[in-house]
């Protein structure tokens, strides 16, 4: 900003400082728009290809908050390859072209694990969908499935410059042990309850209902696409012709 000068043509200090506290007040951008509500659909096997794509689809800086390290392309198709989506949960959430745009992956013990009772949470959100609650939704739907599982606590290792994912646990009210450049966060689940069964059945469907309106949609806009490619050869060839 360029400073105000008084009458004799020298700055005016006042006025510099006026200029300050009023840039300082106003925000340089809106913040993103939150949305109310984000389908959480379940994931499976046949889903692994959009998987994958999300993953790669991430900028470089991101796969290292995600996996604690600089995944290659070839590591993330392992990871992929190698998700367990019978002992484990996959969320996802689609956009209108029905590409995954965020994901959760809830990982589960094992069940020859002794005493073990905590399940593990991890997840990404494309990178233009920041700040919009995507992050937030996932791990509150983790922890809900979690909790129906019958487990007492989620839990979450990251690295300690990984703040959203770290914020997004405080907020739930976890606790975060900081150690050098990693973190743990815990937090305590409730006991299930017939309501968060309900919760879950609900949300389940409603993402499935979701999907299958997307589907439709695609399917629609893929037959008006085809209709059009029609008309346009038939245009171009009756011109032609009439040449």
């Amino acid at each position: 900003m360029t400073p105000s000068i008084d009458a004799c043509g020298a700055p005016d200090p006042d006025h510099a400082h006026r200029d300050a506290a009023l840039a300082a007040a106003l925000p340089a951008d809106p913040p993103p728009e939150r949305l109310a509500w984000i389908p959480i659909r379940s994931l499976g096997p046949a889903h692994r290809p959009r998987i994958l794509e999300h993953l790669l689809g991430l900028p470089e800086h991101d796969r290292y908050l995600r996996f604690g390290f600089p995944a290659t392309d070839a590591q993330i198709a392992r990871y992929v390859d190698g998700l367990n989506f019978e002992r484990d949960e996959v969320f996802g959430v689609f956009n209108r072209r029905l590409q995954v745009v965020a994901l959760a992956h809830l990982a589960y013990p094992p069940d020859d694990t002794p005493g073990a009772t905590g399940a593990e949470f991890g997840g990404s959100v494309a990178a233009h969908l920041r700040g919009r609650g995507y992050g937030s939704r996932l791990f509150e739907h983790a922890v809900l499935h979690a909790r129906n599982r019958g487990l007492d606590t989620l839990f979450i290792h990251a690295l300690s410059e990984n703040t959203a994912m770290l914020r997004i646990a405080r907020k739930a009210g976890a606790t975060v042990e900081r150690a050098g450049s990693e973190s743990d966060a815990y937090l305590r689940l409730p006991p299930e309850t017939l309501a968060s069964h309900m919760e879950a059945l609900v949300g389940e469907g409603a993402a499935a209902l979701d999907y299958q309106f997307k589907q439709q949609a695609r399917l629609v806009d893929a037959f008006l696409g085809a209709i059009a490619e029609v008309r346009g050869g038939a245009t171009r060839t009756g011109g032609q012709a009439n040449g």
